[in-house]
């Protein structure tokens, strides 16, 4: 006899916030196979280990990889100027997660904002070979002093849209970016496998096929969103 148990459905959960902020590569916009090919060319240009600059670069600022890594002769501004070109210039293969569309589309623009490591040139050409529509409010790699694992570009983000961390839920896919939503005490939504472990305040999903948005105005005139993964 089967136990009534074992056919029932678990309900996925439903957060409640009044903001919601996406990273950009790895978590709206496929773009990896372009960025691994950067830093392989980078590595190979200085005799460099690829697996160890792509185990720590995901979701980092590139200058910020680059003074990790680059010999300490390199011209790291010059360097970084470089990458940044390679990147811009290669769109071939990046595309939307799915149902990302839908999702920022069903989303008001007054709650949401894109906070990401790439500059803001980068993040514009990503966002629109991807088909996605850019958030107006965005923060970028230059409009922050300390990029992730720190916490500041979470935190601008929420304050440009009146909320406070505890209302707002992120949506990360790597470990320095997983790092800052977690240090400016905002709830995690990890997109993807390569997030780590999950601790409480956090949830997992493979894309956004199964993720739904309702939206309404709450007295003061901002939103209260229910989403549910």
């Amino acid at each position: 006899m089967t136990h009534p148990a074992a056919n029932s459905a678990i309900e996925p959960p439903a957060l409640t916030v009044r903001a919601v902020l996406f990273d950009m590569d790895g978590t709206l916009v496929d773009s990896t196979a372009i960025v691994e090919q950067v830093w392989l060319e980078f590595a190979e240009r200085y005799g460099l280990d690829y697996d160890e600059i792509l185990r720590t670069s995901h979701g980092v600022q590139a200058g910020d990889t680059v003074r990790r890594y680059a010999p300490a002769d390199a011209d790291l501004e010059a360097l970084t100027a470089e990458l940044g070109e390679m990147e811009r210039s290669r769109t071939h293969g990046v595309i939307a997660l799915p149902g990302a569309e839908a999702l920022l589309a069903g989303l008001p623009d007054e709650a949401i904002a894109l906070v990401t490591s790439a500059d803001r040139v980068l993040a514009e050409i990503r966002m629109k070979a991807a088909g996605l529509t850019m958030p107006p409010t965005a923060v970028t790699a230059e409009s922050v002093t300390r990029g992730k694992p720190h916490p500041e570009g979470y935190l601008k983000a929420a304050a440009l849209l009146g909320a406070e961390p505890a209302d707002v839920v992120v949506f990360e896919d790597a470990p320095a970016g997983i790092a800052a939503a977690r240090a400016a005490g905002m709830r995690t939504v990890v997109v993807g496998d390569s997030g780590g472990e999950l601790e409480e305040g956090m949830w997992r999903i493979p894309d956004y096929t199964a993720v739904t948005v309702t939206a309404v105005k709450d007295d003061d005139g901002g939103h209260l969103l229910t989403l549910t993964l």
